[in-house]
């Protein structure tokens, strides 16, 4: 084991010369689980550097992001990089940043917003098992390493993903708790109590391992159960440890959380360490050969170039005037996806009969993952997934994404290929009332640069939007609606992202309407409620948010008399289609009237909910004579 110690303090060292060189960073975090990832690398870990996306790696995630320099120095002393690269971090242009990112390679995912990692870890695992379980004995099948903190694990997305790993029986997956017992202000909420941590980890059906951290022999043989696990259930090494171990003035210290040590105290510690030869020490072990398989995801994970996709194929089943609810064409679109595509996953919260991705589920049950009410769990699992090759189309209520905000964000900084579509959105849905009402999605997903937003208004839009947010690289929201809509569209009709409609015009129109998902049902009515009145209005369903179609806007408002755009939607008035609109077409100067949801709603029809709002028929036409007064 003395060899083991010897490495371990080169991992320390380059740990602390990488902090102190940044003037930044978090050594003492890294010091902690320092022994413990030395073992992991030395003796257990199975990678190719020549391909971080093959299926037979095994992974790695730091959830406890802040040891992003414990990260990079395992991987350089693996020969990854050169050593001296370390003294890089956190500079700009470096591609070894403060928290891990998809700028360096061997990230499987963004972590620092604590909490998450052991979801995405979960997603990698059970690809990994629905994949290629049948293909591996299960002391062969790629696993899955989580590195979490102590603090961390007061966060409630841990444990619904102990809750997910356990029920669907992820035995690759390796969870390793550094209970170093100092958090960033204080001790963490039970220090070295190791029961607690035992005892809740036990309780959600892990195997579970508690240790000293510190003690090699003892980590040694900890790991070689886990690698080896045959329970069929998660494993978790619950270790002991001391923050800053290794480093006699550091060690178990509090108030050094996020401080490097200044050159002449870095010096005192290297002292301590004694001498040491800068060499890569980790030889890490090849991967086993997948029969028949191939790295399933071969594009880059920054690619985010969006393309037109022919779609012209879909929708032929749907007759113009049918009343269809775009809900129910996900679920039929979603079973001829997949038919096509076996890289299609479908993650469901609990609610695939409303959402109607059941249809999925009884067609490729394999490909179908039931993560019940954890929507936190639910959007990294399926980061996980994408890490991972998989296309992973994430539903639930509208509504219920907002609740996983950070966890939609973080999948974006990790470069996630995740279709993202929100059922039973906006005033339309009626009585179930307030609460389960998706007002705020355009600008939870729009305001993340190059994610598209989408919202068809009948079935074959619905169908074909389906078709382009499947194929087009990258993070996207589609949002589906409750109430049975008529079919507006012939099966012949393409769409883009990118694009618009224009569906009632004449040289003769007075101004811009333009709406998006049931609120174009409503501009129609207008449209002819106006036509009595001999009040002609131009109707554009804007079915693509973000981006929005600027110039068919621009061009339809210098084609009218009145250069003025109204724009219509089902959902909140900030931060909505109305603003996206105004955005696009700021630089000519027009003016944009928002008709949209104001304030909280309530229980009651659809249509009354849409006149509450002052969004429907009735409204838009009040709104067109006033502003033509």
């Amino acid at each position: 084991m003395d060899e083991l110690l010897k490495k371990a303090k080169l991992v320390r060292k380059w740990s602390m010369i990488s902090t102190t060189e940044a003037g930044s960073g978090h050594p003492t975090s890294c010091l902690s689980a320092a022994d413990l990832m030395t073992v992991l690398f030395d003796r257990h870990f199975t990678y190719s550097f020549d391909n971080p996306l093959s299926p037979a790696n095994d992974r790695l995630i730091f959830s406890k992001g802040h040891a992003a320099p414990l990260l990079y120095t395992l991987y350089a002393l693996s020969g990854a990089f050169p050593i001296e690269e370390l003294k890089t971090l956190r500079k700009l242009n470096s591609r070894l940043e403060g928290h891990p990112t998809p700028e360096f390679p061997f990230t499987e995912a963004a972590t620092g917003s604590l909490g998450q990692g052991l979801s995405v870890g979960a997603g990698l695992a059970i690809g990994i098992k629905r994949t290629h379980g049948t293909q591996y004995s299960v002391h062969s099948l790629p696993k899955v390493y989580v590195l979490l903190g102590d603090g961390e694990l007061a966060e409630g997305q841990v444990w619904e993903a102990a809750n997910f790993a356990s029920h669907n029986g992820l035995d690759n997956l390796i969870a390793i708790a550094d209970i170093n017992r100092l958090g960033q202000s204080q001790e963490t909420m039970f220090g070295h109590k190791m029961e607690e941590y035992t005892n809740r980890f036990q309780a959600f059906g892990w195997e579970v391992a508690p240790i000293n951290g510190h003690d090699m022999n003892q980590i040694e043989e900890t790991f070689e159960k886990a690698t080896n696990n045959s329970t069929g259930k998660p494993f978790v090494i619950v270790a002991e440890t001391q923050k800053g171990h290794g480093i006699s003035f550091l060690s178990d210290q509090s108030n050094w959380h996020g401080k490097p040590l200044p050159k002449d105290l870095l010096d005192k510690a290297l002292a301590e360490l004694g001498e040491l030869e800068d060499k890569p020490v980790f030889k890490l072990k090849e991967p086993y050969v997948i029969t028949g398989s191939t790295n399933q995801n071969t594009e880059s994970m920054s690619d985010y170039q969006m393309q037109v996709i022919d779609n012209g194929a879909s929708g032929s089943d749907y007759k113009i005037g049918e009343k269809i609810a775009t809900r129910e064409v996900y679920g039929q679109v979603l079973v001829e996806l997949g038919r096509k595509n076996d890289s299609i996953f479908v993650l469901d919260a609990e609610v695939k009969n409303s959402t109607f991705s059941q249809d999925f589920l009884k067609v490729n049950p394999e490909r179908f993952i039931e993560c019940f009410i954890a929507e936190q769990n639910m959007v990294s699992v399926a980061a996980g997934l994408s890490r991972f090759g998989k296309t992973p189309f994430v539903s639930t209520f509208a509504a219920f994404f907002t609740r996983a905000a950070d966890q939609i964000r973080m999948a974006w900084l990790s470069k996630a290929n995740i279709k993202f579509v929100g059922s039973h959105a906006g005033v339309s849905i009626g009585e179930d009332g307030a609460s389960q009402m998706g007002l705020e999605e355009f600008s939870l997903f729009g305001t993340l640069p190059g994610v598209f937003v989408l919202q068809p208004s009948d079935a074959v839009s619905a169908s074909k939007l389906l078709t382009v947010l499947a194929n087009n690289h990258g993070m996207g929201y589609l949002q589906t609606l409750r109430p049975k809509t008529p079919v507006l569209y012939s099966s012949t009709e393409s769409f883009e992202i990118g694009g618009s409609k224009i569906l009632k015009q004449s040289d003769a129109d007075m101004l811009v309407v333009a709406a998006t998902g049931i609120t174009v049902h409503e501009a129609l009515k207008a449209y002819e409620m106006l036509q009595q009145e001999n009040i002609p209005i131009r109707v554009i369903d804007c079915y693509s948010i973000s981006p929005v179609d600027s110039q068919t806007l621009i061009d339809s408002v210098k084609a009218t008399k009145v250069k003025k755009i109204i724009t219509v939607e089902d959902h909140f008035i900030h931060g909505g289609f109305g603003d996206f609109v105004t955005a696009g077409v700021s630089l000519d100067s027009i003016p944009v009237f928002k008709m949209a949801v104001k304030d909280h709603s309530h229980s009651g029809t659809g249509a009354e909910l849409l006149h509450k709002a002052e969004i429907d028929a009735d409204c838009i036409v009040a709104k067109v004579k006033e502003l033509l007064q």
